[in-house]
């Protein structure tokens, strides 16, 4: 791969832009899903979602374009992390954007939301080298929803 991914746990990476045949070197070396969060035409040359999902597909391995642009990270995002994570073969995940920044806080935004504990996510990323303490309040908010009771009326 031109980029090193950047390992946040075990089987949850981060990278900077890739290109469509660091696709295929992700499959050999076990990854089994691709996660773009980059739009497409956010810079001049860089490849298409088109592209990837034709290189995933030929790699045989998941793929899932979740843009994340300037409007900010949404529960679709978030639910679409895990749903393509939850539908993905076992194995690793890459998500990918131009700094690997969008792609790490849509996976913390998403670990928060599900019930992961809001210090163990900041460490994570410390340790993966990037600094998230600032949204630290976002994800406690994100957490204590997970924890609170369902309100909705019955079905």
């Amino acid at each position: 791969m031109s980029q090193k991914p950047i390992a946040v746990t075990d089987t949850f990476f981060v990278s900077p832009q890739i290109d469509a045949d660091d696709i295929r070197v992700a499959a050999e070396d076990g990854f089994t899903l691709i996660v773009n969060n980059r739009p497409d035409g956010e810079m001049i040359g860089q490849p298409s979602n088109a592209e990837f999902e034709k290189a995933a597909a030929d790699a045989g391995i998941a793929y899932a374009y979740l843009p994340v642009d300037s409007g900010g990270i949404t529960p679709a995002h978030t639910g679409g992390l895990e749903t393509a994570i939850d539908d993905a073969a076992d194995g690793k995940t890459l998500a990918f954007c131009k700094s690997g920044v969008r792609s790490l806080l849509v996976w913390s935004y998403a670990e928060a939301r599900f019930g992961k504990p809001v210090a163990q996510i900041i460490d994570e990323a410390r340790l993966a080298g990037f600094d998230i303490s600032g949204h630290e309040p976002a994800l406690t908010m994100l957490f204590d929803a997970h924890k609170a009771p369902r309100t909705d009326p019955p079905v």
